[in-house]
């Protein structure tokens, strides 16, 4: 039987100030799926992402993870469910005076007590990880460079290689290609494109340029004024709705 790492119903958000920033949201995503997702600014994208690891706390509706409802979760359990998450930000969310292997090894501090987190105490297997995933993102020679003096395509690679160094079963990327240019682009989505076949991984990116979605995912979902309008394979995406997805005058389906 498939198992399915995340289930969401009828999932909505209304902030304080009575923006609708999801409404109604239900969909099934599987094990192993690299999904993009597309839409206008303001159109629920970030706001759908930071729900799922309850970075954003959802008005209604339910998210359930390998059964698991995660909208009930307090304390160590939320910290253990977020444990299996790696999130990687837009602009980075690094510590920017500490080097490279140390902001990377943070991706472990789920995994040990507070206290061994702070005086740097990581294992062996946490340091083998750190530096492996350094490797594959090809920061190798920069391990002890602090983050500050790095460009921002290395930067978004630390905070890839911190994601995939806390071994987690979901990849969450919240527009980690907004500020760069097309060729670092393709770099960024290519490493998360072979973590999600080399590990089964599943793998939801949003993506604000439409041809990086078609050319790397398997399956689009495309939200429109906080509605989910479109939810299938890439080339079930017609030139017609991506107009009115882009140009924000789709009624939802």
């Amino acid at each position: 039987m498939l198992s399915f790492v995340i289930e969401v119903n009828n999932l909505s958000k209304t902030f304080p100030d009575g923006t609708e920033a999801l409404k109604n949201v239900t969909v099934t995503i599987p094990d192993g799926d690299f999904v993009a997702i597309i839409g206008l600014s303001g159109a629920g994208k970030s706001t759908f992402l930071r729900c799922l690891n309850r970075l954003v706390e959802p008005t209604q509706g339910e998210i359930r993870a390998h059964g698991t409802d995660v909208i009930s979760l307090r304390g160590r359990a939320l910290q253990r469910y977020r444990r299996t998450i790696g999130f990687i930000f837009q602009q980075f969310n690094l510590v920017t005076r500490l080097s490279v292997i140390e902001n990377v090894l943070s991706g472990r501090l789920g995994y040990h007590a507070t206290w061994r987190g702070v005086l740097g105490l990581y294992t062996e297997r946490d340091v083998e990880l750190a530096r492996h995933y350094i490797d594959r993102v090809g920061l190798n020679e920069k391990e002890q460079t602090r983050v500050d003096q790095l460009s921002g395509g290395q930067q978004q690679r630390v905070a890839i290689a911190r994601a995939m160094t806390q071994e987690p079963q979901l990849i969450l990327a919240d527009e980690p290609m907004a500020s760069l240019d097309p060729r670092l682009s393709d770099v960024i989505l290519g490493l998360l494109k072979d973590y999600n076949e080399e590990h089964g991984v599943t793998v939801l990116v949003n993506i604000h340029v439409l041809e990086l979605a078609k050319r790397y995912a398997k399956r689009i979902l495309a939200f429109n004024k906080g509605e989910l309008v479109f939810d299938g394979p890439v080339e079930a995406l017609s030139d017609t709705l991506e107009g009115e997805i882009y140009t924000g005058s789709l009624e939802a389906l």
